[in-house]
């Protein structure tokens, strides 16, 4: 199993989508932000993996970006939103991996903080680690995934192009029946003579076959059949989870922040879904601007901060950006993958190409 993509992108093969993305239309394409993986592909039953996603890069965890989280749909687990909300920053590294990986991810981010940044653990740390369900391709109660394979991850982190697919948290991940994972997008947004880009990464494992929706076609209704998922007696027809991770570097608020990430599900109802009960569908958005604002250390002297920040009455376009970016991540996460054998036999499909095009055309 190749941790590369070994087929084209949704943009790539012609799927019409809107908007003008980034030069590698990734959420890499902000500046600042590095994104790493840690896969673990072994045997004929583990197939999960961590993804590090550094909103300032390495050398800058703990210095805070603006940002906030949003759930649309609450099961499922996203560790430290709390304070995320409470200071309306974010200066850790944000990480994704499997349900029942959050402890070992979680301890992970710590020993590599304790180790690296000592200045920042010695105040407090409430790691960021997002989940999915990867339990019918993986075998999840193993606890594969350690501590030290989120430190590999944080410490692969870097900019540029990224693979998708089978990569990272989302090794084991299924989307609409087919085998999903982890997809990336961006957008860039004229604002007067500046152009700022917003990035989306998200790890897919939602949605049911016949809920398949691509450049507004609904085309899982048209490939219902190849659907071993459906099949079982112990699964939920769409359920799973999907985590979102914004990213810009326009100058925003904290609330601004949470408003880009309330518009993630816009995006991911351009794929088709209506939200599962049985999916956890928590998001996190962040800006790199007003870099030195928003300090939380305990025992600074007394003093004032400022934040720039785009008017309210101009976020319309950056709205729009979220939304096309993660409908393309969400086909990017599709279109990279191949079938995937795993725990006790278990089979996803890749989505087929050829079949997916003509019916798209």
């Amino acid at each position: 199993m190749t941790t590369e993509n070994t087929r084209p992108r949704a943009r790539t093969l012609g799927i019409p989508l809107d908007g003008q993305p980034g030069p590698f239309n990734a959420i890499t394409d902000v500046s600042g932000v590095d994104v790493g993986y840690t896969t673990l592909f072994e045997g004929d039953h583990i197939r999960t993996g961590v993804t590090a996603i550094l909103p300032r890069g390495a050398a800058k965890i703990g210095v805070p970006c603006a940002a906030a989280s949003y759930v649309f749909n609450g099961n499922g687990e996203m560790t430290g939103r709390a304070w995320v909300d409470e200071s309306g920053s974010v200066n850790m590294p944000i990480m994704i991996t499997n349900t029942h990986a959050v402890g070992a991810v979680h301890e992970g981010v710590i020993r590599y903080a304790c180790e690296h940044h000592p200045a920042i653990a010695r105040d407090w740390l409430l790691p960021i680690v997002g989940e999915t369900w990867d339990g019918y391709l993986n075998d999840m109660n193993g606890l594969h995934v350690r501590p030290e394979h989120a430190v590999q991850a944080i410490e692969a982190a870097r900019s540029g192009s990224l693979a998708e697919g089978s990569v990272g948290g989302g090794t084991g991940m299924n989307c609409y029946g087919y085998k999903g994972g982890s997809g990336t997008s961006s957008r860039l947004v004229p604002y007067g003579d500046r152009t700022y880009t917003v990035g989306v990464f998200l790890q897919s494992n939602f949605g049911g076959r016949e809920e398949l929706v691509v450049a507004g076609h609904p085309v899982g209704r048209q490939m219902l059949d190849d659907n071993p998922m459906r099949d079982t007696d112990w699964l939920t027809e769409g359920a799973g989870s999907v985590i979102a991770v914004v990213a810009t570097d326009a100058p925003l608020l904290p609330l601004q922040c949470r408003s880009l990430a309330k518009r993630i599900p816009v995006g991911l109802a351009r794929t088709g879904t209506s939200g599962s009960h049985f999916s956890g569908d928590l998001f996190i958005a962040f800006s790199t601007a007003n870099e030195g604002a928003l300090s939380s250390r305990m025992g600074t002297a007394p003093g004032y901060e400022q934040l720039t920040f785009i008017p309210w009455s101009h976020m319309d376009p950056f709205f729009t950006a979220v939304a096309q970016a993660v409908e393309e991540a969400v086909l990017n996460s599709l279109v990279a993958n191949e079938d995937m054998i795993g725990r006790n036999g278990h089979r996803t499909p890749g989505i087929p190409i050829t079949r997916l095009l003509q019916l798209v055309r």
